[in-house]
């Protein structure tokens, strides 16, 4: 299975952070991991005061599949439903995603690794 990485960005609406990370922590989170190809997920919140990307909040899904594209569409046909209701707090307008193929495994620290040097041809 090819391994990747679906990352979403996104705030609350004003005045209802609580809410918002009540609801994404205990009920998100296992929906979407509920939907076959993703395999974990991890919230972060930006510890930065400023920044230029879209959110405050990070959400990274982890993704084990071969076909990353049939298990995004079942996520978005999941979305909105009883099987994934989402929540009034959720600034819709500010959702940003991707999606990251991974290239490498996984390094620990302290983990040492063969670097492979490729030259291109011209």
């Amino acid at each position: 299975m090819k391994k990747f990485n679906f990352v979403v960005w996104s705030n609350p609406q004003p005045g209802t952070e609580e809410e918002y990370n009540a609801w994404y922590t205990n009920q998100h989170l296992a929906d979407v991991l509920k939907v076959p190809g993703f395999v974990a997920a991890q919230r972060f919140k930006l510890a930065q005061a400023e920044s230029a990307l879209p959110g405050r909040y990070l959400a990274i899904y982890e993704m084990e599949t071969d076909d990353p594209e049939a298990a995004l569409a079942e996520l978005f046909r999941r979305s909105g439903t009883a099987e994934m209701p989402l929540n009034a707090a959720l600034d819709m307008n500010t959702i940003s995603t991707a999606l990251f193929a991974a290239i490498t495994d996984k390094v620990a620290g302290g983990a040492t690794t063969d670097l492979v040097s490729t030259k291109t041809s011209r």
